[in-house]
């Protein structure tokens, strides 16, 4: 049977077949809920009371789900996660900081801060491609930089500070990257500085914005960088996004529809229980994909370390007689969307997204049909 001839039963489908890692499945809730605001907020100014009132209800809904201690703020600007590697090399970096790689987005933010040349090289500690390093005590670093969850391998880490920082060194700031993280994986703010994300991922929007919940030491490390002599692009200048914050506004036009998408989210998660909720339902599906993944005769989880595998992106193995391309091309057929693997890995692989958004039902029904597949493929 070639795969232009499979039909897959309609029966086995997922009802809503958005399993993408990012941008990820937005609830049709949320974006009729923006429809219905007419001509009351999009095509207004950012700096209209009616955006702002909504920048407020975001950053106010986001320190009631993290459960933000006393003193912590939420700021954000233009530019998602990526940009904000940059903001950070300019301004919260004040020397040389210390990194974990165990995928391609920490990689990407050690390059980032190498290449600045008013920085010392950075210090590194990677791990192989389906594992992670520990949090341990760099030598003379005054920032320790991490992901909370690779998407791009399915592995995760809680934050954590250094157990034992080195002399000099109890200053450092923790600066936790958590685009596919925030909104859905328990954490424990006290033990970060900057806990840094956009929100297309697990909080159920679109991107284009980044979000940070800073402590006061990390405010602290913001404004006095901005007081010195070092050159910062005012696109990119923290001290700037944290006052305009202040102001429940960004420094340039953000895109009003993300705002609005990531309020409807953190509404949705807060008034369901808060975090523990979105985590609970991540829960849920990890396990089922995992499980099943284990008992295929065809599937294997890529991350061997049960305790490292992540609750909201999942990355499966699948046997070489099985192509992920082919599984992946007729699924699509079948409105059942990007499910590949992370291309820089090059393995047969599935990555699955189990953001909050997404129904267990939706994922039990997705496995239903990869063993179907399996069968007649």
């Amino acid at each position: 049977m070639t795969n232009e001839n499979i039909t897959i039963p309609a029966d086995l489908l997922p009802a809503d077949g958005r399993f993408c890692s990012g941008p990820g499945k937005v609830r049709t809730e949320a974006l009729d809920a923006l429809a219905a605001t007419g001509t009351t907020y999009m095509g207004h100014s950012h700096r209209a009371l009616n955006v702002r009132f909504k920048v407020a209800e975001l950053r106010n809904g986001l320190a009631e789900m993290l459960v933000l201690p006393d003193g912590y703020e939420i700021m954000l600007g233009n530019g998602g996660s990526t940009g904000f590697w940059d903001c950070a090399t300019f301004g919260l970096i004040e020397r040389r900081s210390h990194h974990l790689e165990f995928g391609e987005f920490g990689s990407k933010f050690t390059k980032a801060v190498a290449a600045a040349p008013w920085l010392e090289t950075p210090e590194v500690v990677a791990s192989e491609p389906g594992t992670r390093p520990d949090v341990v005590a760099g030598t003379d670093v005054d920032a320790y930089c991490y992901t909370h969850n690779e998407t791009s391998t399915g592995v995760h880490l809680p934050p954590s500070r250094p157990a034992d920082p080195s002399e000099g060194d109890d200053g450092a700031l923790v600066m936790v990257d958590a685009t596919s993280a925030a909104g859905a994986l328990r954490f424990d703010p006290n033990e970060t500085d900057v806990y840094y994300f956009a929100p297309q991922k697990a909080l159920g929007s679109d991107g284009g914005l980044w979000i940070a919940a800073v402590s006061p030491a990390a405010i602290e490390r913001i404004e006095r960088i901005a007081a010195s002599d070092r050159f910062i692009p005012a696109s990119l200048d923290l001290k700037t996004a944290l006052d305009n914050s202040r102001k429940d506004q960004t420094y340039n036009t953000p895109a009003l529809a993300t705002v609005f998408l990531a309020v409807e989210q953190i509404n949705w998660v807060n008034n369901n229980g808060g975090l523990e909720f979105a985590a609970r339902r991540c829960d849920a599906m990890s396990e089922m994909l995992y499980g099943w993944a284990e008992a295929s005769d065809f599937a294997t989880p890529f991350v061997k370390d049960p305790a490292h595998r992540s609750p909201v992106v999942g990355t499966i193995d699948l046997d070489d007689r099985l192509p992920a391309d082919d599984v992946v091309a007729i699924l699509r057929e079948h409105e059942v969307f990007d499910i590949g693997g992370y291309r820089k890995l090059g393995r047969n692989q599935l990555r699955i997204a189990m953001f909050p958004t997404i129904e267990l039902s939706d994922l039990q029904a997705l496995l239903a049909t990869l063993d179907w597949l399996a069968e007649n493929l």
